[in-house]
Order: structure tokens, then C-alpha cells, then sequence
């Protein structure tokens, strides 16, 4: 019986014991790093692209692990609906792009030559709307043109100046439809480098196929392509730069009411520990562990947050 009641209580303390290894491990994967968002509650909201769904969730997790309460919401289509629901209060805040916010938002059609300067000038424009912009993350998503690794060596291109000096028959597009139109697309972009090719030249494909049709050189040597796409280092594209600077900066900041921030401000804090980390080649990194290998955008978010310690 003794043995018996030994083997009891030596059983009750390991189960003990493990209870409390198994609360221990629950707060760490909460990833609990501080209270000083106590109180802060709404939907972080994200436009209908897969580095938009990242950014909303790390957001919503690093927030939460100072204390806040707040959901990704990836349901929205649409960067103006989007826009609007913030102006609404239906979201707390979002991520949003210089170059979209002082073209689209505010109304001016010519960029502001640099990034800094752009980001400055969008954010005093915005914040005559109420609306603050915190500091800006590294990348930029702008639009680029893409061509495979191999032909670009061949041809011997690293600018758009480079495309631009090319044998007709060697200058090859494919643009998605909007792009074709727009004043900071296809027609502005000819006049600033002087590309004068036929309409034949020129493809016009939905903006998945872009990538691999680029990849693959049949319909285009140079594909349209936003810089933070996974798609572009997962199938050796080439990045040409746009030595003129004809494409506004679509610099990546989260976006939220002043008043919010007002009663807040500790979330300009909690979120420098992950702005400074988004560079334009770590965003690729990441767009691509869901655009190329299928992995949920919140899962995505989760791992690599916790890889760098800041849940």
C-alpha cells in the first residue's frame, strides 16, 4: 500500500509538473510581450492580395501581444472600399502605399521624385483626411519590369534605359490591362524612356500569367511586375532599375485615424520592432512562402514572428 501511495504521489507531482510546463509553454506561444495596448480592440484590415493578408496578420499578432484585441479582416476587395472602411472606423488600420494614397486618394498626378520625400509628402496630405501614417517599412512595391536571368545577361540589361537603347524586335512586353491605360503605366513610361515599338510588341495578360510568361520568353522578354512578388526571385527573374525614376514609390506604412493613435500612442512603438525588418527582398520571401508554396498567409505571419522573437 505504501509503495502504492508513493507511486500515487509521485505520479500527481509529475502530472503537477507538467500542467505547469504546459502553461508555461501556452504563454509563450501567446507570445505575451506587454500590456501597454490594453484596451485597443478592431479589425485590421488588408486588400485582396497575399502581402496584404500577411501584413494584417503580423500586425494583428504583434498588437496582440502587447495587450490589444484585434482580428485580421481579409474579407474586403478592393483598395477604395478598403480606404473607405477605415475612414469609417470599421477598421482600426491597414497597410497601405505611398504612390496609391497620393495618386489615387488625394488626387495628384505626377509622383514626388524619391521615396522619403514621397512618404512625407503623402502623409502631411493624409493628414488633412485624419488619417496618420506611421514610420514607413524598407520595401517598395512598386511596378518594375522583369525579365528571366539568362536573357538579360544575353542582351547585356540592367535599366529600362538599357530596354529602351534595345533592337526593336528584342523589346517584347507583357503589361496586365489597367496598367496599359494608366499615366503612371504603359503610356507615361514610353514617353519618359523613349520606347516607340508597335502594338504587336506588346501583350496584354491577366497579372499571374505575367510572371510566368516572362519566365518562359514566349509572348515577352520584360514582364510588368510589382518588386515585393515571391514569383519574381521563385522563377529567376531580373529586375530592371528604373534609373529614371519614372514609377512613383509605393512605399509600404501602416495606416490608422490620428485620433486612434491620439488615445495609442504606444502603437507607433510596438510596431517600429517590425516596420524596419520589411525590406523590399524580405517581403519577397515571404509572398512567396504563399504564392509559390501554398502556405496560409495567418501561418506564415505567425512563423516568422516568432523567428525573430518579437512573439
Amino acid at each position: 500500500m505504501k509503495t502504492r501511495t508513493l507511486l500515487s504521489a509521485l505520479a500527481l507531482a509529475a502530472a503537477g509538473a507538467l500542467a505547469l510546463s504546459a502553461c508555461s509553454s501556452g504563454g509563450a506561444a501567446t507570445g505575451s510581450q506587454g500590456t501597454e495596448l490594453e484596451g485597443l480592440k478592431g479589425d485590421i484590415g488588408a486588400k485582396d492580395f497575399s502581402e496584404q493578408f500577411i501584413l494584417a496578420h503580423l500586425t494583428s499578432q504583434l498588437l496582440n501581444a502587447h495587450g490589444a484585441e484585434t482580428v485580421a479582416n481579409t474579407k474586403l476587395v478592393g483598395s477604395a472600399n478598403v480606404r473607405q472602411a477605415l475612414e469609417n472606423d470599421e477598421f482600426l488600420g491597414y497597410w497601405e502605399y505611398t504612390g496609391t494614397s497620393w495618386i489615387t486618394y488625394n488626387g495628384n498626378t505626377e509622383p514626388v521624385k524619391g521615396e522619403e520625400a514621397q512618404f512625407e509628402a503623402t502623409k502631411e496630405a493624409d493628414a488633412a483626411n485624419g488619417i496618420a501614417w506611421l514610420d514607413p517599412a524598407p520595401l517598395n512595391n512598386t511596378y518594375a519590369f522583369a525579365i528571366r536571368a539568362d536573357k538579360a545577361k544575353e542582351l547585356g540589361v540592367k535599366t529600362l534605359s538599357d530596354v529602351a537603347a534595345l533592337p526593336v524586335e528584342e523589346q517584347t512586353f507583357c503589361v496586365e490591362s489597367e496598367f496599359s491605360t494608366r499615366d503612371d503605366g504603359w503610356p507615361g513610361l514610353k514617353a519618359a524612356y523613349g520606347i516607340d515599338v508597335p502594338d504587336s510588341n506588346v501583350a496584354l495578360l491577366d497579372t499571374g500569367v505575367i510572371y510566368t510568361a516572362t519566365q518562359k520568353g514566349d509572348d515577352c522578354n520584360f514582364g510588368e511586375v510589382f518588386q515585393t512578388d515571391g514569383r519574381i526571385p521563385a522563377l529567376d527573374l531580373v529586375v530592371m532599375e528604373d534609373d529614371l525614376q519614372f514609377f512613383p514609390a509605393y512605399q509600404g506604412a501602416f495606416t490608422l485615424k490620428q485620433s486612434t493613435l491620439d488615445e495609442y500612442p504606444e502603437i507607433a512603438d510596438v510596431l517600429g520592432l517590425l516596420t524596419p525588418l520589411l525590406t523590399t527582398e524580405q517581403m519577397q520571401k515571404l509572398n512567396a512562402l504563399v504564392d509559390v508554396d501554398g502556405e496560409d498567409p495567418e501561418d506564415v505571419a505567425t512563423d516568422w514572428l516568432t523567428e525573430q522573437g518579437l512573439i
